[in-house]
């Protein structure tokens, strides 16, 4: 993600207003069934942005002309989409924000601000949402075998589905990544700047470090670990957090992954450190771990895993971060990118980030967290603090797509990923993850994500004093 809002920006010309020529597609020289059924899912769109932008200014060029939608007044959010494939009505008829992902990274439609189309929706989201419902609910069964025969099949719905099972490779996140290969949300302070500052003042080369340092202290003195304690750890990444755990704060660290290649590199990092002895890193399922855990742990960290356990094993995970808690004198401390409690639910339908970037993931809410580790503890977890980190993410994003564009080739990643020696498959690929940057940030910008940090005690614990 170079900054969503810089290099993935696209200028074009200014277009002059043209009339709409609905008819060209359905003449009856060029008629033919997918003409007609791009026509009318073209049209349908169309009468959806008439009434439902109401916010914000959007600009539509395709082969039948310019249109534009909302109230342009200077200074306000201008969206420009070049539309260069027709499939792209097809894309956002049936698929809404899904289909606008797939049309994004396939190159179907070129977008004058990503960003500015993100907060575009979110901002004009009751109205693109209730009236695209209705229209999708009389259309759907019609259009959608047309749509299976156009797409389903081609060389294009091949390449989203090459780059839906593409495995996350080591030195993909290497290119965009702090350091310390913290895959969350860094933590800014005035040193940096703030969470504007790279706007403001324009990024510095060891800014995001500086965060993402802060962030793992952070967590840690919230854990209120002391030297000589034992840390368990859900969510290894690639060992940053239990590395400064083990070199700044004297502790033992015990932390489980699921990724061969995350493990790999992080016992390589863990032993460049020289902190073998201090550091254990299992390849293990948190629902697997050992029965000498029990008791045995003085704090439980995680960071940013909660997104992948799933409502119906909350009460599981909790339990098993009790099960393995000193019963006295011992802390939790969890985070998590999350949905406020007005949008959460136990069923989250399909959208870009769980169909292209994290499949069955599923964002919890702090209240539902809270609930859950008090039921799975029987009452033996105390809240000590909650905080929202979600105005530090944005610009986290920002830099990790500064990153991206900076340091991202086909030669580092070919050897996990030969196909991408295609300039066209790369071009996707590198879309898909500046689609991710802006469509999280803007989530984050605009409070329809969260990003929570809750810390819990033991009950009759004395609550900490710390000041950070």
């Amino acid at each position: 993600m170079s900054s969503p809002q810089s290099p993935i920006c696209v200028q074009f010309p200014s277009p002059s207003k043209t009339a709409l020529k609905s008819s060209s597609l359905l003449s009856l020289s060029t008629f033919s069934p997918r003409l007609w059924a791009v026509s009318f899912a073209r049209s349908s769109i169309l009468s959806v942005l008439e009434n439902a932008i109401t916010v914000g200014h959007l600009t539509i060029s395709d082969s039948e002309g310019t249109l534009y939608y909302g109230n342009y007044r200077k200074g306000c959010n201008d969206v420009h989409l070049k539309i260069t494939n027709d499939n792209f009505w097809f894309r956002i008829l049936l698929s809404g924000d899904l289909g606008f992902s797939e049309a994004y990274m396939l190159g179907d439609v070129q977008v004058s601000s990503l960003k500015g189309a993100m907060d575009l929706w979110l901002e004009n989201q009751s109205g693109m949402e209730e009236t695209l419902s209705s229209t999708v609910a009389k259309v759907s069964s019609a259009i959608s075998g047309l749509y299976n025969s156009f797409l389903g099949q081609t060389h294009s719905q091949a390449r989203l589905n090459a780059i839906a099972s593409y495995d996350q490779s080591n030195e993909l996140f290497k290119a965009f990544l702090s350091k310390e290969m913290m895959y969350s949300c860094a933590l800014w302070s005035e040193t940096e700047g703030g969470v504007r500052g790279d706007l403001d003042m324009g990024p510095s080369p060891d800014d995001l470090e500086a965060a993402q340092l802060r962030k793992i202290r952070h967590v840690l003195r919230a854990a209120r670990v002391r030297p000589g304690h034992r840390i368990l750890e859900f969510g290894s990444g690639w060992g940053g957090l239990a590395i400064e755990a083990a070199r700044s704060f004297g502790c033992e660290v015990d932390t489980l992954t699921l990724s061969i290649e995350q493990k790999r590199l992080a016992e390589e990092r863990i032993k460049e450190a020289g902190l073998e002895s201090r550091i254990r890193v299992h390849l293990l399922d948190y629902r697997e771990i050992p029965a000498e855990f029990e008791k045995a742990f003085d704090a439980f960290v995680s960071v940013e895993m909660l997104e992948h356990v799933g409502t119906k094993y909350y009460n599981l995970y909790f339990k098993l971060v009790d099960f393995a808690l000193k019963s006295k004198n011992a802390t939790a401390v969890v985070t998590a990118s999350t949905f406020p409690e007005s949008r959460f639910s136990g069923y989250q339908a399909e959208d870009f980030m769980r169909k292209y970037m994290w499949p069955n993931s599923c964002l919890p809410s702090a209240t539902a967290l809270i609930t859950a580790a008090h039921t799975a503890s029987q009452g033996r977890f105390t809240v000590e603090g909650v905080e929202n980190h979600a105005a530090h993410y944005p610009r986290t994003l920002r830099e990790w797509g500064r990153r991206l564009d900076a340091n991202l080739t086909p030669d580092l990643i070919v050897k996990d990923y030969p196909a991408l020696r295609d300039p066209i498959e790369f071009a996707t690929f590198k879309r898909k993850w500046h689609y991710l940057f802006a469509y999280a940030g803007a989530g984050f910008s605009k409070g329809y994500i969260t990003c929570h940090m809750i810390t819990f005690i033991r009950e009759n614990d004395t609550p900490s004093l710390r000041c950070d």
